[in-house]
């Protein structure tokens, strides 16, 4: 069996013995010292000195025959393996090695027979010897063969390796446990030696290594530089770092290439120079170095200034883009205080902002004044950050800052045209919608807010308009969009709206019409949504027609309520037949019109925000019967923020005035004595209502009236008269649709000055059309 060296020298190599001559009789003289090994030899004698350079060997020494039977032994043999000479001699060979080894044994001694020549033995075998103890322990042999008379003896000497085994572990326990592959190469870079690690590295086993060229393990591109370099180590033998300067590559069995670092370290052996060569894949590393040097590269060529300080302020980095803004080179800033670059008044400002980063705070986007190395000021955006050390320390900061004076005066310029033309449009919707007349016993009040976001304004309308004969028309409507084109928009549909419903036509022939109007604008994509009512308080009821708008609500002492309309599409959608509706209501009951901005918010319903209306009205009702006092808690409820609602808001309250004093009607048939009945029943109720002193204007104008609906009515007529502190109302209908015309009458002309002499008598007068016919209707002052 072979040693496990790294040469694996004989043992006689190792210590550098030499064989001593055996004597010219050898098997008489080990015969003879066989049997007297316990008595003493004459000096001088083959035998004595045979005897000597046994004893005296350092190893173990079993000379056995051809047959295997130990014939001579020497005291380091009994020290060996713990038997007494005696229990050797005679004995096969084999008591001395492991039973699991003796047929091999026996084979590899037969076979020693016939070569016959100095060697170690078992080479490349682990041996091991057997003390009589039982135990085992690893051993080199080196065999010698001896011709005698009687025949072949060999001597075997038997060397206890344990100590330099384990020494061989620990050095394969510490090649292992390294870090790094280690490569150990002779100095003719074959590989000798390999670590797991290296395995692991190049993708090979260990045995596909062992005795290849070391130049396997390299890029076929760097083989003639690294024979060169090899040889050239063999001359220095120094520990350093291999190829410095250069960049190393080593070649996986894949064929993949990958950066290496190697250190070289010479080891002097007895069969020469041995290299170990410690291998380190650099790959993330190098990728983190080409990371940097990009970032680098990135930070020196930003356009925006990048410096980085101390906590202290001490300036460190100052890239190009910095001394660009700044005006400040390198040399000059860096060392620097970093509060140079602020103004007088602001270095509590820097105190501050270094506090704030040396608790490893971020600060982004901070907007500043700083100076230029000219003294000139710059409106700067500021973003900071700390910088920390391997154990997250906070150790600095750096700074990215952009000049954004541009941006500044931009800025303002864009305000200052904002502001204008919100002024313009405000002032425009202003006066396109006008102020809603006061309308004699009927108690109103409105609100409107602009939007505080974007373009302020939007097409939000309100109207209050007098029909005469104590009838009210009350319409609120709202242009989708907001800015000058939806005001102007909101402006022609008021103008519209007001003059249809002078005309006296019914709300849903008003929606009617207006769909035309927005359709001729020819805006597209344009809609509106728009709610007209007319209050007839003699009748107490409230005919409506919504187009799209959201619902009416009603307060009277019974709560809050929705007041009952069909649902219409909304103006500019086209082709739709409008419905409307009417009601009863109470005298004193208030009408609740809206607009959208007061109840939508992207983040709610609707529906929930119009049931959060109606609670902010009752609550409101419940604490005051002013309108005014009530519109005002509403918008308190539901606009919290007065600055913070992004669509115009208008808010109207309108109360149902009181029943007229006193009312009464009368029918009449379309004849010619329905005249003189007429005059008479007038006469009559204004001088049991104490109004006689009006009489004769009332029967005059009558007269006139209801000759016209006479001649060109259809009956039956009805005379409807009503009466209030302040004035009185007297209305004739009759079943035509046809409206009379004033004219001018000719001077031969008996007719034609009817509706003249009413125009220039009554207090106001006009006709509107109706469901079944017309309304003829004057007006005296009381």
């Amino acid at each position: 069996m072979a040693r496990f060296t790294v040469n694996h020298q004989s043992v006689g190599a190792d210590m550098g013995d030499t064989i001593t001559p055996v004597p010219t009789d050898p098997a008489g003289a080990i015969e003879r010292a066989q049997r007297g090994h316990c008595t003493t030899s004459e000096p001088g004698t083959d035998e004595e000195r045979f005897r000597g350079l046994l004893e005296a060997a350092p190893d173990a020494m079993v000379i056995v025959d051809d047959t295997g039977t130990i014939r001579l032994v020497n005291a380091q043999t009994e020290t060996l393996f713990g038997y007494q000479r005696d229990e050797l001699l005679g004995h096969p060979v084999e008591i001395l090695i492991p039973s699991r080894f003796h047929a091999h044994h026996t084979r590899h001694r037969d076979g020693y027979a016939t070569t016959r020549q100095v060697r170690p033995m078992g080479a490349g075998l682990e041996l091991h010897g057997l003390r009589k103890d039982g135990s085992e322990f690893p051993v080199e042999i080196s065999l010698s063969p001896l011709e005698t008379a009687d025949g072949l003896l060999v001597s075997a000497a038997v060397r206890d390796v344990s100590e330099r085994k384990a020494a061989e572990e620990r050095f394969r326990g510490l090649l292992e446990a390294a870090p790094d592959a280690m490569v150990i190469v002779d100095d003719t870079g074959t590989i000798r030696l390999v670590n797991a690690q290296t395995e692991t590295l190049f993708g090979y086993q260990r045995d596909e290594l062992l005795g290849r060229p070391v130049e396997i393990l390299i890029p076929s591109r760097f083989h003639a530089h690294h024979t060169r370099h090899r040889d050239g180590y063999a001359t220095t033998r120094q520990v350093r770092p291999m190829g410095a300067g250069l960049e190393l590559h080593g070649l996986r069995k894949d064929g993949s290439e990958f950066p290496v670092e190697i250190s070289l370290s010479p080891l002097e052996t007895a069969d020469g120079l041995l290299v170990s060569a410690a291998v380190r894949d650099v790959s993330e590393r190098k990728a983190a170095e080409a990371r940097i040097n990009e970032l680098a590269a990135f930070v020196e060529s930003s356009q925006d200034a990048i410096l980085a300080k101390t906590l202290d302020g001490r300036i460190t980095y100052w890239n190009a883009a910095a001394q660009r803004l700044y005006g400040y080179s390198a040399e000059e800033a860096i060392g620097q205080h970093v509060s140079m670059l602020a103004p007088p008044d602001s270095k509590d400002e820097i105190i501050q902002l270094l506090e704030r980063l040396r608790h490893g705070e971020k600060i982004e986007h901070f907007e500043t004044l700083r100076l230029t190395s000219t003294g000139a000021g710059i409106d700067v955006d500021v973003t900071l950050w700390p910088t920390r050390d391997t154990q997250g320390t906070v150790i600095g900061a750096c700074a990215i800052v952009r000049d954004v004076s541009d941006r500044k005066r931009a800025e303002a310029e864009l305000t200052a045209l904002y502001e204008q033309q919100k002024h313009i449009a405000l002032t425009l919707q202003r006066s396109l919608m006008g102020t809603a007349p006061a309308i004699p016993g009927l108690a109103a009040a409105s609100r409107y807010r602009p939007a505080t976001q974007g373009a302020g304004v939007g097409g939000d309308w309100f109207d209050l308009i007098p029909l005469g004969a104590g009838r009210v028309g009350v319409l609120i409507g709202d242009v989708m969009g907001r800015g000058l084109e939806a005001a102007a928009v909101m402006g022609q549909l008021r103008s519209a709206a007001h003059a249809l419903a002078k005309t006296g036509m019914q709300p849903r022939q008003l929606m009617q019409a207006l769909d035309a109007v927005v359709a001729d604008l020819d805006v597209p994509d344009q809609l509106v949504t728009c709610c007209y009512l007319v209050i007839a308080p003699d009748a107490g009821s409230v005919a409506v027609c919504s187009a799209g708008h959201l619902p009416t609500l009603v307060a009277d002492p019974g709560g809050v309520r929705r007041l009952p309309a069909p649902v219409n599409a909304p103006l500019g959608v086209g082709d739709i037949f409008y419905q409307q509706s009417s009601a009863v209501l109470p005298p004193g009951a208030t009408l609740v019109l809206y607009t959208d901005g007061l109840v939508e918010t992207p983040c709610s319903d609707i529906e929930t925000q119009i049931d959060k209306l109606t609670t902010a009205l009752e609550n409101a009702f419940t604490r005051t019967r002013g309108l005014e006092n009530a519109a005002d808690r509403v918008l308190a409820a539901l606009l919290p923020d007065a600055e913070g609602h992004d669509d115009d808001v208008t808010l109207l309250l309108a109360r149902i005035p009181d029943a007229p004093l006193d009312t009464v009607r009368t029918e009449l048939a379309a004849t010619a004595s329905a005249v003189a009945t007429g005059r008479s029943f007038v006469v009559e109720t204004l001088t049991a209502w104490d109004c006689a002193h009006k009489a004769d204007d009332a029967r005059l104008l009558v007269s006139e009236v209801l000759t016209n609906a006479v001649q060109h009515a259809e009956g039956p007529l009805v005379l409807h008269m009503r009466r209030t502190a302040t004035n009185l109302a007297i209305e004739i209908s009759d079943l035509s649709p046809h409206l009379p015309q004033p004219r001018p009458a000719a001077e031969d002309e008996e007719s034609g000055r009817g509706l003249l002499l009413v125009d220039t008598l009554a207090d106001n007068w006009g006709v509107r059309p109706d469901e079944r016919g017309k309304t003829t209707w004057f007006t005296l002052e009381l």
